[in-house]
């Protein structure tokens, strides 16, 4: 993933207001890792229920207001496996929910989907593979493991941003 700065993830929203949009804590931009990022993503420290991604789609920035959804009253979150990066041994993925772009979402239209709850997803798409996944474990299979795991993450959150997106 490119740089990116305040301006341009401020820019990048299909389906945030002038106002949303202002008012969004960023996280610290100086020091991330951004040749190991496939997305950015993080929760706002003002706002918890509030979280934000952005991602390069057609090499433009562009980015999606999610709400997670509130942790259940016993305090325990079933496990689940994130949509994007399909891990399961993390901290555990959330139903994130974003308002659509355009008119439908302001007619109230939402789409949602399971999310790691701290977006570590280019993180675990990098982890070393299992015995299951790379069999042998050749270093040239355990590459194309993770090569794979890294373009199936960029083709999944990047659907999500133009579902998002759509209007009709």
């Amino acid at each position: 993933m490119n740089p990116l700065t305040e301006k341009q993830i401020r820019a990048s929203f299909v389906n945030a207001s002038r106002r949303e949009v202002t008012q969004a804590v960023l996280p610290d931009l100086t020091d991330l890792p951004w040749d190991r990022m496939d997305l950015l993503g993080w929760r706002d420290r003002k706002a918890p229920l509030s979280a934000y991604v952005v991602l390069e789609l057609d090499g433009t920035p562009a980015g999606v207001l999610l709400r997670a959804s509130p942790a259940p009253a016993s305090g325990r979150r079933r496990s689940a496996m994130c949509s994007w990066c399909r891990d399961l041994a993390s901290v555990g993925a959330t139903l994130y929910v974003a308002r659509r772009g355009g008119g439908s979402g302001r007619a109230g239209n939402t789409i949602g989907t399971l999310i790691c709850e701290d977006f570590s997803c280019s993180r675990n798409v990098r982890r070393p593979p299992t015995s299951a996944e790379s069999g042998d474990g050749i270093e040239a299979v355990a590459d194309q493991v993770v090569a794979r795991r890294i373009t199936e993450l960029r083709e999944r959150s990047a659907q999500f941003i133009r579902d998002v997106a759509a209007t009709a």
